[in-house]
């Protein structure tokens, strides 16, 4: 088991840049493949960034590409993701999960997660 509690959100205006934190409990992160959803009001939720357990290399899909960057820092048990050059599409509650995997059905293939935050809420103003 592993607890996840996020920090760092808030209020900013396009143009901006947050970095959200994601503090672990229970278990080490190194053993897990990290990474940060967010879900917008009506919409689904959607993977932001991934950080591999191996060589902490990553994965980012295009709407947040060369914006977005994860890091996680194991000694401190503890997973970041950077964001700048905030959009007001970025507007959404971010949450911070633990062994993120891919599912994948007959017609589907959408990133899941084995533990998750409680989520942070980040509004990017125009």
């Amino acid at each position: 088991q592993v607890q996840l509690v996020e920090s760092g959100g808030g209020l900013v205006q396009a143009g901006g840049s947050l970095r959200l934190s994601c503090s672990a409990s229970g278990r080490t992160v190194s053993n897990y493949d990290m990474g940060w959803f967010r879900q917008a009001p009506g919409k689904e939720r959607e993977i932001v960034a991934v950080i591999s357990r191996h060589n902490s290399s990553a994965y980012y899909p295009e709407p947040v590409k060369g914006r977005f960057t994860i890091a996680r820092y194991n000694g401190m048990n503890t997973v970041y993701l950077q964001m700048n050059s905030l959009k007001p599409e970025d507007t959404a509650v971010y949450s911070c999960a633990a062994g993120v995997h891919i599912e994948v059905g007959v017609s589907t293939r959408r990133y899941e997660a084995d533990y998750w935050g409680q989520g942070t809420q980040v509004t990017v103003t125009s």
